[in-house]
């Protein structure tokens, strides 16, 4: 990959600051930029209906100094585990603007997020019932369902799964029977939905489409319940680029169209909610690791560096590589004789695979890889404890 104007989404900094950055640091480290994150947040907000509220989705990275940059934005949080919740709150963040969801949420989860008053998105019955006996306020404690569509979503890369069978919310076919059953509960009262159907989309017309899925659910919703919704969570799945030949997920005809959702269904006068993490974390950072070694086998070219699945697991999960470039301390970036690549790391297992690129030929020992878009579902998501290495060192600027 070159460093040029057409990648600078892809990779957080120029070839300068990272040649700054790297000659700074003798191991792995992130490197984050929040005045990216100031950025991305004020475009997303500003392309959207005033009806549309953001929650950070802390899962796709759970900095502090990020989530004090979003709470700081006036974000909503979308949180899955009582030290999200505990993060959020650190960081200024409130229960007023904050979600909970999660599909086998602990008695410490749902303690947290009562604690905090979180909106709890409800997955059965069983989180209604405990709730239900841990809720402790006068009024019915507001909460909103997560459903499974049975049909009318789509999803590029089957990481949530779709309209098929899921481990999260109620199946669509199944929710009267969720709501029948629910009214047993009286100190739990249902005024939202959740349905959240994709991955990094990068296609504003499939994204809207689950969305009119959704709105389409929430009708029948609430219909079932015999009262409106306040509240329909969206879910996130707003995509980035992973290489440069990709187009960009175009946020103004998402926003655009989200306004026209809104207008096909007047029935509905609550809010809606997008939870994006990637969109708004990936670009904020990039992943830094220096060449120990080289080899090719059998025709196959190895670059073996000090960092791999316990930095960066995402690529082994999904098959999908980091952007990545390579730097030479002293020189800049490498841009010459480019071939194919495979990037392995220091761990005692054939899958410490960190992904393909197009690298320089003569790569060697000292030189660095830079992993662009390493601002989201990367250290977080590693197998960290794995050989006991260092854990790489995190920089936060701007």
């Amino acid at each position: 990959m070159i460093l040029a104007p057409s990648t600078t989404d892809l990779f957080t900094f120029g070839a300068e600051r990272l040649l700054d950055l790297t000659a700074d640091r003798a191991g792995p480290f992130f490197a984050y930029d929040l005045g990216v994150a100031r950025e991305r947040f004020a475009r997303l907000r500003a392309a959207l209906p005033e009806r549309v509220r953001l929650a950070y989705a802390v899962k796709s990275n759970p900095g502090l100094p990020l989530l004090e940059t979003f709470s700081a934005a006036g974000a909503w949080f979308d949180c899955a585990s009582a030290g999200e919740v505990s993060a959020v709150l650190a960081a200024g963040g409130t229960g007023r603007r904050m979600v909970f969801a999660g599909p086998a949420k602990s008695e410490r989860d749902l303690h947290a997020a009562l604690f905090a008053g979180a909106r709890v998105q409800v997955d059965g019955i069983e989180d209604v019932a405990r709730l239900h006996t841990l809720h402790t306020g006068d009024d019915p404690l507001e909460v909103s369902v997560r459903v499974n569509p049975a049909s009318g979503v789509s999803e590029v890369a089957t990481i949530i799964g779709g309209g098929g069978p899921s481990a999260f919310g109620v199946d669509e076919e199944e929710v009267a029977e969720f709501v029948a059953a629910a009214r047993a509960y009286d100190r739990v009262r249902i005024t939202g939905l959740q349905v959240f159907a994709a991955s990094n989309e990068l296609d504003a017309g499939r994204l809207l489409a689950n969305h009119r899925t959704a709105l389409r659910i929430g009708r029948d919703l609430a219909g079932l319940l015999g009262r409106g919704l306040d509240l329909i969570d969206l879910g996130g799945g707003l995509g980035v680029r992973y290489a440069a030949g990709e187009a960009s997920l175009d946020v103004r005809a998402l926003g655009a169209g989200l306004g026209r959702v809104l207008a096909e269904h007047p029935w509905f006068t609550g809010e809606l909610l997008l939870e994006p993490g990637r969109w708004l974390s990936a670009p904020t950072g990039v992943y830094c690791a220096r060449v120990v070694r080289t080899k090719v086998s059998r025709g196959q070219r190895f670059v073996m560096l000090e960092g791999g699945i316990n930095h960066l697991l995402r690529p082994l999960l999904t098959g999908q590589s980091f952007p990545t470039l390579a730097l030479r301390p002293g020189v800049g970036v490498l841009s010459q004789d480019l071939v194919p690549t495979t990037l392995a790391g220091p761990l005692c297992t054939s899958l410490d695979r960190v992904g393909t690129g197009d690298l320089p030929e003569d790569l060697c020992p000292g030189d660095v890889v830079v992993f662009g878009q390493a601002g989201a579902y990367a250290f977080t998501q590693a197998m960290s404890h794995f050989l006991s290495h260092p854990e790489p060192e995190q920089v936060w600027l701007g």
